[in-house]
C-alpha cells in the first residue's frame, strides 16, 4: 500500500466482542467504533464532553475491544496531557517504531510509512508544559506543529479527546471531514485541580538527615509540583530549588522538566541543560523504575557535570548498567577489541585516525603503526581513508571497511606475515566483487578472544569468516540472508565453538555455528522493523553474549544460552560497539565514546 491509498470501508465491528459499557455510553461507543472501522470516511474524530463524562474512558474501551481483533489496529496511544509538541514526537516515534525523532523527522517517517496509521490522542486539551507564557505550554502548539500537518498525510487516522474546547474544529475544507462523538455534559468534574505549590511540597517527606524524600513523595505530587512552582509568585524561587535537587531530577515528572529547563531564562545549577537535553528522549519515556533513570541522567552527566555525576552515580550503580566514562569530545566511526587483550580496544575516529583506547579508565593514545598517512597502502590514497568497521589481529595490524565499500589492509612494515594474511583477505573479496556485484562487501565484523577472526558480509546476504590467527586461502562461507547483510560478529566460546551473526537489511538478525560439520542451517534470532547499527558478542562470565544496536536508539542484549533479552534504553543511535568478557560495554558515535557497566549477574545467572 502506497502514502496516498485509503482503506476500503468493511462491515460495522460486532460490539460484543469488546468489553461491555454502560448503557448511556453504548451509543456513542458504536458511533466511535463504527467511525475507526470505516475506511471512507473522515479521517478525525473528535471526542467531546465535558469533565467527566467518560471520553478517556471511550478512547480506552476502543483500544482494549481491538486488542487481538482481526482487521482494527491502533498503531499508537499517545495520552497528551503535559505533553509539549517535541516530547509527544518522542513517544509517538517509539509506538510507530521509528525511535524518538524530531517533529520534522516524525513526518517524514510517517509519509513514507505504507502503513494506514490510526491514531489515538486523548487528553489533547490538557497538553502542553512549562512556562505558561511560552507556546509550548498551549495545546495549540501541539496542533499547529504536529497534529494538523499529521493529518494532512491521507494515511493518517486520528481519534482525538477535545473535551469542551474549539480544537481542530476547523480541521478539514469540507462539511464531514470531520467526525465527532460528543459525550455531552455527564461525570462530576468541574475543571482541572491546580493545588498551590506550597501545599504540594509540604506533601513530601524528609529523610532522616532532613532531605526532602522523593522517593516516597506522592506520585501526584511528584507530577504537578513542577508545574505549580510555575505558577507561584516567587519570583522563580521555588522552580530554582527544585531544579538544585537531584533527588526530583530522578523522580519528578519528566516532561514537565524537559519543558522548563528549554526555557533559557531559567538560571540552572552546573550544566544540567545540557545534561538533560542529552537524555530528556529517554527520560520522557514510560521509565518508572528510579534506578533506571539515575542511570540515564547519571550517564549523560559523566564527562560533562561532576558534581551531577557524583551525586547520581551511587543512584545508577543500584541499576543492572551504569556508565562508567565518557569522551563526549571523541567522534568515532568504527570501534573492536583488540585481540588477546582484554582492556583495550581499536577505534577509528570519523576523520580516519586510528586509536588505542583502554577501556577500564577510557585513556585514549595513538595506535603504533601512527596516523594514516604512514601506513603502506600501495596505491590507495591512505589519507583518505574513513573505516567504517575494523577486524583487529592485534594491536598492531587491523582488517578495515572503507567508506569506499573496500576491504583495506593495515599492518606495519616489519610484520610481513601479518601483511600477506591481511591482504589476501582483502584481494579475495575484491576479486569477487569485480567478478559479481553480490559479492560486494557491505559489512566487517570481528570477534575471539582465544583466536583472532575478520567476518565479512555481502550483498547477497553472505557471511564469510576468516581466521587472522594463521593463513587460508578461502574462507568459511555461509548463505544467512536474502537481502545485504549490514552487521557481523562472532565470539569463540569456551567448549569450542564459534558462534556467528550476523544482520541483514530486513532487520533479521541470525546465528550460524561456523565450526561443525556439516555446515548447519543458520538461527533466527529477532527480527524487528528496524535496521542494526551495531552487533558484538563476547563470552563472559554467564557464556555467549550478543549485543546489538538498533536505528531506533535501543540496544539489546542477548544471552545466547537462554534466548532471554534485555533492553538497554541508550541516549542516542550506536554506531559502534564493543563487549569484553568482564561485561564491560563500549558504545560509540559521532557524538563521543562510552563505557557501561552491566551488572551480568543480576541479569542472567540463577
Amino acid at each position: 500500500m502506497t502514502a496516498g491509498t485509503t482503506v476500503t470501508a468493511t462491515a460495522p465491528p460486532d460490539m460484543a466482542a469488546w468489553p461491555p459499557l454502560d448503557d448511556d455510553k453504548r451509543a456513542p461507543g458504536r458511533q466511535l467504533l463504527d467511525w475507526a472501522a470505516a475506511g471512507d470516511g473522515p479521517r478525525l474524530c473528535l471526542v467531546r464532553g465535558a469533565e467527566g463524562s467518560g471520553k478517556s474512558t471511550l478512547l480506552a474501551w476502543l483500544l482494549a475491544g481491538t486488542v487481538g481483533s482481526p482487521g482494527l489496529t491502533v498503531h499508537a496511544t499517545v495520552p497528551s496531557e503535559g505533553l509539549t509538541t517535541e516530547s509527544f514526537c518522542w513517544e509517538l516515534g517509539r509506538q510507530l517504531g521509528y525511535g524518538p525523532l524530531s517533529p520534522d523527522r516524525l513526518i517524514d517517517q510517517v509519509v513514507t510509512d505504507e502503513r494506514p496509521l490510526l491514531l489515538l490522542v486523548p487528553d489533547l486539551h490538557r497538553a502542553g508544559a512549562g512556562p505558561a507564557d511560552l507556546p509550548s505550554a498551549a495545546p495549540e502548539s501541539l496542533v499547529a506543529e504536529l497534529l494538523e500537518p499529521l493529518l494532512a498525510i491521507p494515511h493518517v487516522r486520528a481519534a482525538v479527546e477535545v473535551g469542551g474546547s474549539g480544537l481542530l474544529a476547523g480541521h478539514g475544507d469540507r462539511e464531514g471531514d470531520v467526525a465527532i462523538v460528543d459525550l455531552g455534559a455527564g461525570g462530576e468534574g468541574g475543571g482541572i485541580l491546580r493545588p498551590a505549590y506550597a501545599d504540594l511540597i509540604a506533601a513530601v517527606p524528609r529523610t532522616a538527615d532532613g532531605r526532602r524524600n522523593w522517593a516516597q513523595a506522592p506520585d501526584t505530587v511528584r507530577r504537578r509540583v513542577l508545574d505549580a512552582a510555575l505558577r507561584a509568585d516567587d519570583q522563580g524561587a521555588a522552580v530554582r530549588v527544585l531544579l538544585a535537587d537531584p533527588g526530583f531530577l530522578v523522580h519528578g515528572s519528566a516532561t514537565a522538566l524537559t519543558a522548563t529547563l528549554a526555557d533559557e531564562r531559567i538560571p540552572v545549577p552546573g550544566r544540567l541543560r545540557e545534561v538533560w537535553r542529552r537524555a530528556a528522549r529517554e527520560l520522557t519515556a514510560y521509565h518508572t523504575d528510579s534506578a533506571e533513570r539515575a542511570a540515564l541522567l547519571h550517564a549523560a552527566a559523566v564527562d560533562t557535570d561532576p558534581d551531577l555525576t557524583e551525586y547520581l552515580r551511587p543512584l545508577a550503580r543500584q541499576h543492572w548498567w551504569s556508565a562508567v566514562w565518557a569522551r563526549s569530545a571523541l567522534s568515532v566511526s568504527a570501534l573492536a577489541p583488540v585481540p588477546g587483550e582484554r582492556r583495550h580496544v581499536l577505534l577509528a575516529e570519523v576523520t580516519g585516525r586510528l586509536r588505542t583506547c583502554d577501556v577500564e579508565g577510557g585513556e585514549v593514545v595513538a595506535t603504533p603503526h601512527g596516523p594514516p598517512s604512514s601506513i603502506n597502502q600501495g596505491s590507495v590514497l591512505a589519507g583518505n581513508m574513513r573505516p567504517l568497521s575494523i577486524a583487529p589481529r592485534d594491536a598492531r595490524s587491523a582488517l578495515l571497511l572503507d567508506r569506499s565499500e573496500a576491504l583495506l589492509p593495515l599492518a606495519t612494515e616489519d610484520d610481513p606475515t601479518a601483511a600477506f594474511a591481511l591482504e589476501r583477505i582483502a584481494e579475495f573479496h575484491g576479486s569477487a566483487a569485480l567478478a559479481d556485484e553480490e559479492s560486494l562487501v557491505t559489512a566487517l565484523g570481528s570477534g575471539g578472544t582465544r583466536r583472532p577472526y575478520a567476518v565479512v558480509g555481502d550483498r547477497g546476504g553472505t557471511v564469510h569468516v576468516w581466521s587472522l590467527g594463521e593463513y587460508q586461502d578461502v574462507p568459511r562461507s555461509c548463505r544467512v540472508h536474502e537481502q545485504p547483510v549490514t552487521a557481523v560478529t562472532c565470539v569463540d566460546t569456551a567448549d569450542g565453538l564459534t558462534l556467528t551473526f550476523s544482520a541483514g537489511a530486513d532487520g533479521s538478525i541470525r546465528l550460524w555455528e561456523t565450526s561443525s560439520e556439516p555446515m548447519p542451517v543458520p538461527v533466527p534470532v529477532q527480527q524487528r522493523p528496524n535496521r542494526t547499527t551495531a552487533l558484538t558478542a563476547a563470552d563472559t562470565t554467564v557464556g555467549p553474549v550478543l549485543a546489538v544496536g538498533w536505528s531506533d536508539g535501543e540496544l539489546h542484549l542477548w544471552h545466547v544460552l537462554s534466548g532471554k533479552v534485555w533492553v538497554l534504553p541508550w541516549l542516542r543511535r550506536c554506531d559502534a560497539v564493543a563487549l569484553t568478557p568482564e561485561g564491560l560495554l563500549v558504545i560509540a558515535d559521532s557524538e563521543g565514546l562510552c563505557a557501561v557497566e552491566l551488572r551480568l549477574d543480576v541479569l542472567w545467572e540463577g
